[in-house]
């Protein structure tokens, strides 16, 4: 079965900077899009940047733009998410997320990481 495994997650101080990793199995990896959203307490779950099947295309919530960058590696079949000048709103759980090329919903979803900023 597709599993989808985060890591890096952990407790930073404002400004600090910090590396999420998703590991793919049980799918064929380079013809996902992947994506990275999170959640916050008591908030709904938000997209924050996805990255196409060949990485030539990726896109980010406003929220972030300039700050985090998305990647992949086909071969390792991971993708990453690098957060740098980290905000205490930046605090969430920390989701990994696989979508089929044309489709218009996510298919599977990974358990989360959590990320806490402090001031």
């Amino acid at each position: 079965q597709v599993q989808l495994v985060e890591s890096g997650g952990g407790l930073v101080q404002a400004g600090d900077s910090l590396r999420l990793s998703c590991t793919a199995s049980g799918l064929t990896f380079s013809q996902y899009t992947m994506g990275w959203f999170r959640q916050a307490p008591g908030k709904d779950r938000e997209f924050v940047a996805s990255i196409a099947w060949s990485g030539m295309t990726s896109y980010y919530a406003d929220s972030v733009k300039g700050r985090f960058t998305i990647s992949r590696d086909n071969a390792k079949n991971t993708v990453d998410l690098q957060m740098n000048s980290l905000k205490p709103g930046d605090t969430a759980v920390y989701i990994c997320a696989a979508t089929g090329a044309g489709r218009t919903s996510w298919d599977y979803w990974g358990q989360g990481t959590q990320v806490t900023v402090s001031s």
